[in-house]
């Protein structure tokens, strides 16, 4: 699956996105982990990547000083934008991560992404975290979140690339297959991988999502 069609995928998916978060026990999860990611962007000036229907984006918004919600799909960018920002801190704008072209002036001192990351492919992390780097800054803050593998739950891989990738088959919303690359990262690879570019790397996961923060070298 090339970038592109990772992109119509979730185009194709937008309105029934959030029903995985009224799944029993991953709803609990989640609004955990959202909590969590309030609780370390407060008082930041955010760049949220891949911000899909603004889930996620609702929370930080709670705590952060600001946040420019992006996303590379217009009707995920366009249900995010329904919601209601008590603080109205927010503001969005159509990006690529692995293209990132930012509105000029707008400085953030936090990054943060969720279920973006098992989207990377490996060989692009280095590209990714240097569109990162350059958005934020060194000494800049990110916080990603991602899904576990979770027995009886998550589909089960239909193939493993050359580079160590994993795919899934997906059903979408008119009964045909696509296949969608996810990655499940073990906490060593990840640790591994962001010790090149970052310090101070805390990981942490519960049954559904795993938290990795860390600041850039």
């Amino acid at each position: 699956m090339s970038d592109n069609e990772l992109a119509q995928y979730y185009a194709q998916v937008a309105d029934i996105y959030e029903d995985k978060y009224l799944e029993p026990d991953l709803d609990e999860d989640a609004q955990a982990a959202a909590e969590h990611v309030s609780e370390a962007l407060a008082n930041h000036k955010v760049l949220e990547l891949g911000c899909g229907t603004g889930f996620w984006t609702e929370f930080i918004a709670e705590s952060a000083e600001s946040v420019l919600a992006t996303d590379i799909n217009d009707i995920m960018l366009e249900i995010a934008q329904e919601r209601e920002y008590v603080l109205e801190n927010v503001e969005f704008a159509q990006a690529d991560w692995l293209d990132l072209q930012l509105p000029e002036g707008r400085t953030f001192s936090a990054c943060f992404a969720a279920g973006m990351w098992p989207h990377v492919k490996r060989e692009d992390y280095a590209k990714v975290f240097k569109n990162i780097k350059a958005s934020i800054g060194s000494g800049g803050f990110l916080v990603l979140i991602g899904d576990n593998n979770v027995e009886d739950f998550t589909p089960p891989t239909a193939r493993t690339d050359a580079e160590g990738n994993t795919y899934q088959r997906r059903e979408l919303p008119d009964g045909s297959l696509v296949e969608v690359l996810k990655n499940f990262p073990t906490d060593s690879f990840l640790k591994k991988k962001f010790a090149t570019v970052a310090r101070d790397i805390r990981l942490s996961r519960n049954e559904f999502f795993w938290m990795l923060t860390c600041v850039l070298k």
